[in-house]
């Protein structure tokens, strides 16, 4: 299997984003909705579109809160039979969400540590740990809880896979296909390695809305993943 490509909706409009899948109509059927289209943009109408047609959509909205206001929050979620969601991976927002999913087909998804932070920008956050064991603490906590899988950077997917199985989702961003523009990401692994690495899913977001052909740099994507 060469793994599933998600592709970001990183755009501010309903409109632009119904361009963007139009655009990429017949060869991506799995869409990533996060915050900059989810509240400016009429994400989760969006979103509910796209189900309603067989695609499939990962709302990453990152959820954290007392347990209550994520246990609601995740219900409504998995009412729209969206495919994925995140929370951040801290053990009593995990069981919480947990127990909300139980019943429905959500995938829900806990964030070790972002692509975008590296061990001086944890360090600057007082965790006092290093990257690796942050995100391998998460993982195994992420398991226990009965998660259906976790968000992590594809530097840290091999050790991620060891600690939760062959089931469960390695869902990693921060990908970026060979000669390819970095942005704001820090650890970041073109798609071949990647999947070399053990993840499962791809996400990919710039690099395919912000090319100037979308659905060339996704095709191109897709025959790197299907090369691996």
């Amino acid at each position: 299997m060469a793994g599933d490509l998600i592709v970001g909706l990183d755009v501010g409009t309903r409109s632009e984003a119904e361009d963007m899948i139009s655009r990429l109509d017949g060869i991506v059927d799995f869409y990533k909705i996060g915050y900059q289209l989810f509240y400016g943009g009429d994400g989760l109408t969006v979103g509910k579109e796209l189900l309603k047609a067989g695609k499939r959509v990962f709302f990453d909205l990152k959820l954290l809160d007392i347990d209550n206001t994520v246990a609601k929050g995740v219900s409504a979620i998995a009412e729209t039979g969206a495919t994925m969601l995140t929370l951040h991976a801290y053990p009593k927002a995990m069981a919480a969400a947990v127990k909300a999913a139980e019943g429905s087909s959500l995938c829900l998804l806990g964030v070790t540590v972002l692509t975008s932070m590296d061990q001086a920008d944890l360090d600057d956050a007082g965790y006092g740990i290093s990257v690796e064991d942050l995100v391998a603490r998460r993982a195994r906590q992420a398991r226990e809880a009965g998660m259906g899988g976790v968000v992590a950077s594809a530097f840290e997917a091999r050790a991620v896979r060891q600690i939760v199985g062959p089931d469960m989702a390695v869902v990693t961003p921060g990908i970026r296909p060979s000669g390819s523009d970095k942005g704001d990401q820090k650890r970041v692994m073109t798609p071949a390695d990647a999947l070399a690495a053990g993840a499962s899913h791809l996400v990919v977001a710039r690099p395919i809305v912000a090319a100037p052909s979308p659905r060339q740099s996704a095709q191109a994507v897709l025959a790197e993943m299907q090369a691996a």
